[in-house]
């Protein structure tokens, strides 16, 4: 090959990459380092500096995945899996233990959390078994046992760290993925049914702070001091930003230590109180925007493993989007589910910057590769 011709192909590699899905999680990624600089600083925290760190790292990681032949996340989709449940098997066993959950692994001063990347892993995984069915397939019942053990042995994993809010969101995704790849309705109502029938089992199951969070949220004024606390306090801020927001760092709720787990699960609070109701305007477009672009590239794209996966990771990002939302505002009991890159939390923002960078490579393929019969 001539170097004018390699020259050509690198032009057209950069022509057609989706510029404007990498800038808007570029720019997500941003507004929640100057979030989380808000956040922490009263009290001399460095989540947003953590944060900008991780970015840093992370974002050129996107920017190269983007890349990379979709072809390669499909081989590698059941070995990811494969590495997801050893992690989490190890993070049972050895895991680092903090706030009464074991749930890290601990690498010199680095933590992380598995089941963070396991929801990416189970995308594919169950992208590649669906992709590798004829049409017919899917429907047929002794088909899908497999895909039921690939979501249930990381969800079963999970929950026993103890992590409810990871482990509804494991089951949400492979729920989701069930649907998109044209499992029928009806399958999922005799499913919602007989969940709804095991609800005294799981109740029996639950440890006693994840009972104390749903008798919470039916009736968060029953403890205002003590585990009502958390919900009145976040409602409180985000009603008391109004239409403009109290500005920047001037969040009195926030500021001064009112809200708990403000970097994390609240973030959003802080948010609402500090830039009102137009700054929650704005999050919201910005997120639209991303899930149009998904949803953008897999109307375009000609595989069903590039579907399957770009539209996986679209609707985790919504999942989280809708919990951690309805959860800061009392319509759900608290789960611990972050808001998508505006939370501090480095596993959860690396895994969310790999996602997106493999629905970067399943548009740039679709735009720069022949597909063969398989792709």
């Amino acid at each position: 090959m001539s170097v004018r011709s390699a020259g050509i192909r690198i032009d057209q590699k950069f022509a057609s990459y989706n510029w404007q899905l990498f800038g808007a999680v570029s720019l997500f990624t941003a507004i929640g380092i100057i979030l989380l600089y808000s956040a922490g600083f009263n009290n001399e925290e460095t989540w947003a500096l953590k944060q900008l760190y991780t970015a840093l790292i992370f974002i050129p990681i996107m920017l190269f995945i983007g890349f990379i032949d979709i072809k390669t996340f499909y081989d590698q989709a059941y070995v990811l899996y494969a590495v997801g449940l050893v992690l989490l098997i190890i993070a049972e066993i050895l895991g680092y233990k903090a706030m009464g959950a074991q749930r890290w692994i601990r690498l010199g001063p680095i933590n992380f959390q598995p089941s963070e990347f396991m929801k990416l892993f189970v995308i594919l995984a169950l992208a590649r078994y669906f992709h590798q069915l004829h049409t017919n397939e899917i429907g047929v019942i002794p088909k899908l046992f497999i895909p039921v053990l690939i979501v249930l042995v990381p969800a079963a994993l999970i929950l026993k760290q103890p992590n409810l809010g990871t482990a509804s969101i494991i089951l949400l995704i492979g729920a989701s993925m069930f649907f998109l790849a044209g499992v029928r309705a009806w399958k999922f109502i005799t499913l919602g049914i007989l969940g709804m029938v095991s609800l005294p089992i799981v109740w029996g199951f639950m440890h006693d702070y994840q009972k104390k969070r749903v008798l919470t949220f039916l009736d968060p004024e029953s403890d205002p001091l003590g585990s009502g606390y958390n919900i009145i306090q976040s409602m409180i801020a985000i009603g008391s930003g109004g239409f403009w927001g109290k500005s920047y760092m001037h969040g009195s709720q926030s500021q001064l230590n009112f809200i708990p787990e403000k970097q994390t699960d609240f973030i959003f609070s802080v948010l609402a109180e500090e830039f009102g109701f137009l700054g929650v305007v704005v999050i919201f477009a910005l997120s639209a925007y991303l899930i149009y672009c998904c949803y953008r590239i897999a109307l375009h794209t000609k595989g069903q493993f590039q579907r399957l996966v770009t539209l996986g990771v679209a609707t985790t990002f919504f999942l989280h989007l809708v919990i951690n939302t309805a959860m800061i505002s009392g319509s759900i009991p608290v789960v611990g589910t972050p808001f998508p890159f505006l939370s501090y939390g480095r596993s959860n923002l690396i895994t969310m910057l790999i996602g997106f960078g493999i629905v970067l490579s399943a548009c740039h393929s679709g735009h720069t590769q022949r597909r063969s019969s398989k792709f």
